[in-house]
């Protein structure tokens, strides 16, 4: 650990998941699909009281990059080897969160904006997939002003990793790209995630504007298809998009590592040209409750490791074993302690 630092920290949009199990008629209500995530529109506002009103809800602390910070803490077992950056209301929701992150042992650090709720996201489960419909509210108004207040740069400046998933950059790109110069000039691990197809058809710009800077790029198959299409590659599938993360330009001497995850079949990871699968251990059916935050905490377990120096295989078997942890639950609830490696 770097002095009295923390080992990986998280930078991104804290979220209050407001989870329920539903039919096919309330996603046809509001005009949404599972295994998919985007930021709710106009139509969609209605939904958070329907579900509040109508349906039995459990309310989790979620936000992508924080369910993979607070994976990553529970697969360290070290007190303060995490912590997390984002922007919430001064509101009860913003305390459940923090709770919720200190039970966890992660620091949280938190832009509060007096003026704006706690964002919130709408996790609608069906036959075990999810939808999930964000509204970010106060983690849209995270101020660049707060990274670089002396408390804050702090924080970065001790970090070894630092992990932001792609929805950030539909919040605060500036913010970004200071991380992402800071891990370069100090020869530290910038890690970011595609996220969702949104984040790759919609913000594709800002995402690849950062990726000279990226170490490690996550994704899922269909986050890399939709990358695919932007970045107008013949072969689309998860292995082409894979080596053609790897292969795009990259400052510094390190090899860029992509990752791409594809549910049940094989992890493909490509480093310098060189790609390879790595086996998925399967699940039986009634051992998974649903798949929200899986793809989460498989980056947390990833970097459990890599931040230990572990090889890449082990690396993946964490985030496998961990996925399946969340897997068989709902939503990213973590208790007793990981028995990966044992």
């Amino acid at each position: 650990m770097a002095g009295n630092g923390h080992i990986v920290l998280g930078v991104g949009n804290p979220l209050l998941d407001i989870s329920a199990d539903v039919e096919q008629a309330t996603l046809d209500k509001y005009e949404v699909k599972l295994n998919n995530a985007i930021l709710c529109e106009e139509k969609q506002q209605p939904m958070y009281d329907d579900l509040v009103k109508n349906f039995n809800v459990q309310y989790i602390a979620g936000g992508a990059t924080q369910n993979s910070i607070r994976v990553c803490q529970w697969m360290l077992q070290k007190p303060g080897a995490t912590a997390y950056i984002g922007s919430v209301g001064k509101d009860d929701f913003a305390k459940q969160l923090g709770d919720c992150a200190k039970a966890d042992n992660v620091t949280t650090y938190y832009y509060e904006d007096p003026d704006t709720p706690t964002g919130t996201c709408a996790c609608l489960i069906m036959d075990k997939e999810r939808s999930l419909i964000a509204n970010l509210a106060a983690a849209n108004n995270y101020k660049i002003e707060h990274m670089q207040s002396p408390e804050i740069e702090a924080v970065y400046k001790q970090a070894e990793i630092i992990y932001s998933a792609g929805f950030f950059l539909t919040v605060s790109p500036p913010t970004l790209m200071l991380l992402a110069n800071h891990a370069e000039q100090a020869n530290k691990t910038f890690v970011m995630n595609l996220s969702a197809p949104f984040i790759c058809q919609f913000f594709s710009e800002p995402l690849l504007a950062a990726m000279p800077f990226v170490d490690i790029i996550f994704g899922n198959e269909a986050e890399a298809e939709a990358l695919g299409a932007t970045m107008k590659l013949e072969d689309k599938s998860p292995a082409a998009v894979a080596e053609a993360l790897a292969a795009l330009p990259k400052n510094g001497k390190k090899a860029r590592i992509a990752v791409v995850t594809q549910g049940a079949n094989p992890t493909i990871v490509c480093i310098d040209g060189k790609t390879t699968q790595y086996p998925v251990p399967p699940l039986a059916a009634d051992q998974i409750v649903d798949v929200n935050g899986a793809g989460d905490a498989f980056v947390g377990g990833f970097l459990s490791q890599f931040s230990q120096g572990k090889d890449i295989e082990v690396c993946v078997a964490a985030g496998n074993y961990a996925a399946s942890v969340v897997l068989g639950v709902s939503g990213t609830v973590l208790s007793g302690a990981p028995t990966f490696g044992q």
